[in-house]
């Protein structure tokens, strides 16, 4: 386990949760780049990925974690689009 990947996927996971709070807060995902969460995901996704095939450890967890909240910012982001669409907001 490499502890500086370790720790660049704490610090960026730490990051997360304040966007999905900011998300469910404003009901308006106004400035948020949809492709970027995209690209963020697929990322993480590479990430588990190479853990599977190359390099099982515990840092896999936290590729999967940092990826579910990815996963969870974007489908508020597309719910809160959707719906503003909707009622025109």
């Amino acid at each position: 386990m490499s502890i500086f990947e370790a720790t660049m996927l704490v610090c960026f996971g730490a990051s997360w949760p304040l966007a999905i709070y900011k998300t469910v807060k404003a009901k308006n995902p106004v400035g948020k780049s949809v492709p970027f969460l995209y690209l963020v995901l697929i990322g993480y996704i590479a990430g588990c990925m190479h853990k599977v095939y190359f390099n099982f450890d515990k840092v896999f967890w936290l590729y999967t974690l940092n990826a579910m909240m990815v996963l969870v910012d974007l489908i508020l982001t597309h719910y809160y689009i959707n719906r503003n669409k909707r009622f025109n907001l």
